[in-house]
């Protein structure tokens, strides 16, 4: 069952991380002409549409991880990392968790500023939350991942 959470968390987060970083690209390198390019394809993106799927992915993400994943986490693996003294990689999982709560509690305030129509007034503040979400994103992703080689899944 726990493999299963994890796949599920996986393909929520890479979903997720896709949708935050389209955003914050389209935001912060906006196209100025014509898309020919992969690049200029991936720049040239309708930020707003991302917008509540991000939302949606992020809540659903940190529900499975959170919720159904942290108390194995928390019997089976973190025990294990303690006795180890692997205490690095136990502080960035803690800010892992600290990130995650930031942004679910950021998400009412993204949704404000995104939902349309789009204030222009509002750009930098739309641009500043989007940047804040990707960095958690990321950095919630490349903690996982660590985490979970350090450990070794299923063992």
């Amino acid at each position: 069952m726990i493999t299963t959470l994890l796949i599920i968390h996986a393909l929520l987060a890479v979903a997720l991380l896709g949708a935050i970083t389209h955003q914050a690209v389209s935001v912060w390198l906006p196209a100025r002409k014509p898309a020919g390019s992969f690049v200029g394809r991936f720049r040239s993106v309708a930020a707003p549409s991302y917008a509540n799927a991000i939302i949606v992915l992020y809540v659903c993400t940190a529900v499975v991880g959170g919720v159904l994943i942290y108390p194995e986490f928390r019997v089976s693996v973190r025990p294990v990392l303690e006795q180890l003294g692997l205490w690095a990689p136990l502080g960035v999982f803690d800010l892992k968790e600290h990130f995650t709560v930031i942004g679910l509690a950021s998400l009412p305030a993204y949704w404000n500023f995104w939902r349309p129509p789009l204030a222009d007034q509002h750009a930098r503040t739309r641009a500043m939350l989007t940047a804040m979400l990707a960095f958690i994103v990321w950095w919630n992703f490349l903690v996982g991942h660590v985490l979970n080689n350090i450990r070794g899944f299923g063992s």
